[in-house]
């Protein structure tokens, strides 16, 4: 079995909220799972963390992932997501720990931004559209220059949309569900939202998770494209949200353009074949399915805090 060091940002506010259910009291009997205060842009604390808990597998799921707030953090952004990435591969390097750890990094399917093929694939080149993206890429080559230059055992899985009901409210997809709950139960009469028409490739995130552990247990590195090989868009996200609370989005979302990004993405969509074949994985989870679940989450979540029940106030 694994023991698991989880890396929590230092700062004033504690924000565990997800990972709350795992938590274990440290002085307990048969502890595996251990939080440490970490921060991707100091570079001291990071080599002496990973000194101290000699880890065996590292996942970097650490980062500032909003791309819209990107626009407004981009030096943040670079620092925390494409120095950081640098400074924990430095610190496996310094530590002479390349033939014990081995580091997964988390790449994104916002890399290939303006997209030049699709679908897209491995090799399918970047043209990223926010400073996020920016940032990721060079994550992204950081990581393959460091198992080229060193023999770091150091892969990317370049993920595609991946939503569950632990998504951040910040995203569009959480602010969907969210929000048709909260339609429904009569607590909000409106949602606003920007592009309607982006289209992306979205997965079930339990899933995906299993992906990166698939690529840190191959008997060698390599990069690989996780998604399900179909694409929607915002707009089915929200149609098939407010069907699950049996309204009608269109008495209900209004479009902001303060919302829309400075560079828009329009479509996003993967080539799965190589994880496939080589990590034998495949997405599951249908769309339809996913949308659904993440509805009623948050139905059942703004019942408890509310004490509103689904079929009253707010239905049409």
């Amino acid at each position: 079995g694994y023991i698991v060091h989880g890396v929590k940002r230092r700062s004033s506010s504690f924000n565990t909220a997800r990972i709350d259910h795992l938590y274990q009291d440290p002085h307990g009997e048969d502890v595996r799972f251990f939080l440490h205060y970490g921060d991707m842009t100091d570079a001291t604390n990071l080599i002496r963390l990973i000194q101290e808990t000699q880890p065996s597998e590292i996942y970097n799921l650490a980062a500032q992932s909003h791309v819209q707030v990107s626009f407004e953090t981009p030096e943040y952004t670079a620092n925390a997501d494409g120095l950081g990435t640098l400074r924990l591969l430095e610190a496996i390097r310094i530590l002479d720990m390349g033939r014990s750890v081995r580091f997964y990094q988390a790449s994104t399917s916002e890399l290939y931004g303006q997209v030049q093929e699709t679908p897209q694939r491995e090799t399918t080149p970047f043209y990223p559209r926010s400073p996020y993206a920016v940032a990721k890429v060079y994550g992204h080559w950081i990581t393959v220059n460091y198992r080229e230059s060193f023999g770091l055992f150091a892969v990317s899985g370049i993920l595609f949309n991946h939503e569950s009901p632990r998504r951040g409210r910040e995203f569009v997809t959480r602010k969907i569900s969210e929000g048709a709950a909260r339609i429904k139960l009569g607590l909000d009469d409106t949602l606003a939202l920007g592009s309607l028409d982006a289209r992306r490739d979205w997965g079930y995130a339990p899933e995906y998770v299993d992906a990166m552990w698939r690529m840190l247990q191959r008997p060698d590195p390599a990069d690989y494209v996780i998604g399900t090989g179909r694409q929607h868009s915002v707009r089915d996200f929200v149609r098939i949200a407010f069907q699950h609370v049996q309204l009608d989005p269109d008495d209900f979302v209004r479009v902001d353009p303060e919302l829309v990004r400075p560079a828009e993405v329009d479509s996003l969509l993967a080539d799965p074949t190589k994880a496939r074949e080589e990590l034998g994985w495949s997405a599951r989870i249908s769309f339809e399915d996913l949308v659904r679940t993440m509805v009623e989450a948050d139905l059942e979540a703004q019942e408890r805090a509310s004490g509103r029940r689904r079929g009253g106030a707010g239905t049409r």
